[in-house]
């Protein structure tokens, strides 16, 4: 026989978990396995009653009490019951799933007069490395539903109003049965609104809304990286009933500098030195992205050598702080030398003792160990 999983493991929440947020889980999880969504499907089925039945015990103080002391055994060893005759009391009896699950029922007219917000919109905004780097204003051109200003949203002529659909009678939803299950569907006539347009406005053709060009400013702040989001509450789509306007997400995209390699506030560069710089030392002069600084190479720096510059990269978003730029130095072998310089080059060779060499010293004595 299988045995039970922990009922506060299967809504997903913690032992501290309170009434709401016991309900507020398994209305969610009960919603994405119900069995009408999942027609034949056993498994599902399956998940269905096992949220009822840790729903019908973590949702009663008493049960819950009898489960936190003797766990899935019950008092006594008594058990709860298995599934408890379907118990539903999360959503109000059997009637009531559905209406909170899918906003059907009784109450379903009135939730779908209740002013709700209107629709988000998404806009991608790309921006140049150094508007990323130094934060920026932004202006551009979107475009987004707005309520028409001749029958103010309601999708009417003007000196009518929209009427109550008469086939849902204004819930929005019809009801199916089928033996034990009750499936909830979106009403064919109108559409889910619980109203129809018999004459509709000339303006918006009945649909309450018209579309049109807004522009809109926005402050880039200094340290935005690619895909984050800045959100201009209010800008998006008109509200439905008297609802509060939905929000414009802007989306970012920062374009790749032609230098610089951003991870997270670190800015990577790699930056060529000549043979005589790496093996004598320098100062060097290295880019940023507020300028040049010095940077000194000591004696004898090895290629693919990185250097930790501090404050020279890119500021942390919302602070004042500012990463590292981590310079990688790669040695530049000269090419095309005159007899002159290869002459030069060969007399150095020969002045050479081999210790000059540490990486190649290194690597012969490993050889000689291989080998002897």
């Amino acid at each position: 026989m299988a045995t039970k999983r922990d009922y506060y493991e299967v809504l997903g929440v913690d032992r501290k978990a309170t009434n709401d947020q016991i309900k507020a889980a398994y209305r969610k999880l009960a919603k994405k396995s119900h069995p009408d969504l999942h027609p034949d499907d056993k498994e599902a089925e399956a998940r269905f009653k096992e949220l009822n039945e840790a729903n019908a015990v973590l949702s009663d103080p008493e049960k819950r009490a009898q489960y936190d002391q003797f766990g899935m055994d019950g008092p006594m060893g008594g058990g709860f019951g298995g599934f408890g005759g379907f118990d539903t009391s999360g959503f109000g009896g059997f009637e009531g799933i559905f209406d909170q699950l899918f906003g059907g029922g009784m109450g379903g007219a009135s939730r779908r007069n209740a002013p709700m917000q209107g629709n988000d919109l998404r806009y991608g905004l790309q921006i140049s490395f150094e508007e990323a780097a130094f934060g920026a204003k932004k202006s551009f051109d979107f475009m987004r539903n707005e309520n028409c200003e001749t029958c103010h949203g309601s999708g009417a002529k003007a000196g009518t109003q929209p009427e109550t659909c008469p086939t849902c009678k204004g819930s929005g939803q019809m009801r199916v049965s089928g033996g034990f299950m009750v499936s909830v569907r979106t009403c064919s006539t109108c559409g889910g609104s619980g109203k129809v347009v018999k004459e509709p406005c000339g303006t918006c053709s009945g649909s309450g809304h018209v579309r049109k060009k807004r522009t809109a400013t926005v402050n880039i702040p200094a340290g935005i990286d690619s895909n984050q989001v800045i959100v201009m509450n209010g800008q998006g789509e008109p509200g439905i009933n008297g609802g509060p306007n939905g929000d414009l997400q802007i989306v970012v995209t920062v374009r790749p500098h032609k230098l610089f390699r951003r991870e997270g506030t670190a800015l990577h560069l790699e930056m060529p030195i000549s043979f005589t710089q790496a093996a004598l030392g320098a100062e060097i002069d290295v880019p940023t992205l507020k300028g040049s600084v010095k940077h000194k190479i000591p004696e004898g720096t090895q290629t693919d050598t990185v250097f930790r510059i501090k404050g020279e990269g890119m500021p942390r978003l919302h602070s004042t702080l500012r990463g590292d730029l981590m310079l990688k130095v790669r040695v530049d072998v000269p090419k095309r030398l005159n007899d002159k310089q290869k002459e030069l080059l060969r007399q150095l060779d020969k002045s050479m003792t081999g210790k000059e060499y540490e990486s190649q010293k290194g690597f012969m004595d490993k050889v000689k160990d291989i080998f002897q």
